[in-house]
């Protein structure tokens, strides 16, 4: 059965960020909310974790996981970025895009796309999301709380509970926090490639 804690979604409450984060350190899935929509989230090293997820959104193994990041300080230990991606990372981010990237040796090689050996990466602007991830000390492993047949995540915490309760170990009521998902931006080749246009404007990326 998943706990619910209702954090403030401006000012998150260190005590329930904490018992999050210790949830998630403990092998815990959690649901929680991003600046485009809620996600699951789980720890970087879990494949137990991972495996759920999965099985949760029935992703077969060619899907990219998304490594939630605190800063591009973070961002640029999971990917290999030159300057002129840098660049373009640094002018949008925080914000809801999600960028795959070339992976480093950082990255659980069950993470990477098995050919590709790439990685989405994003940096959410979201004082829940960050807070999360600032008392973890590293990446929070993500997916987009899509569930199988639908064409939108789930918006709404109550719903999120109803539907995941024995799936989940957490769900964190943040609030609405909208029902686009990010806009996946393919930064592995010489151009930038939209994958998924989402809440985001991507035009200036291209």
């Amino acid at each position: 059965m998943a706990q619910f804690f209702q954090v403030h979604p401006e000012n998150p409450q260190t005590r329930l960020i904490r018992q999050a984060v210790e949830i998630v350190q403990k092998g815990g899935l959690i649901a929680y909310p991003t600046d485009s929509a809620y996600a699951l989230g789980c720890h970087i090293g879990d494949k137990m974790a991972l495996d759920r997820i999965r099985g949760i959104r029935q992703l077969d193994k060619n899907h990219n996981f998304t490594l939630m990041c605190r800063d591009l300080s973070e961002l640029s230990t999971y990917a290999k970025v030159d300057n002129t991606v840098f660049r373009l990372l640094k002018n949008h981010t925080p914000g809801a895009y999600t960028f795959i990237l070339e992976a480093t040796s950082e990255v659980p090689k069950r993470l990477m796309h098995p050919k590709r050996k790439t990685i989405g990466l994003r940096v959410p602007d979201n004082p829940i999301a960050l807070a999360l991830m600032e008392e973890l000390g590293e990446p929070l492993m993500s997916s987009t709380l899509i569930l199988p047949g639908d064409e939108y995540p789930l918006t709404d915490p109550y719903d999120i509970r109803e539907s995941l309760e024995h799936q989940l170990e957490l769900v964190i009521d943040g609030g609405f926090c909208g029902m686009e998902p990010t806009t996946v931006i393919d930064l592995s080749g010489d151009n930038p490639e939209i994958v998924r246009q989402g809440v985001a404007d991507a035009s200036s990326l291209l």
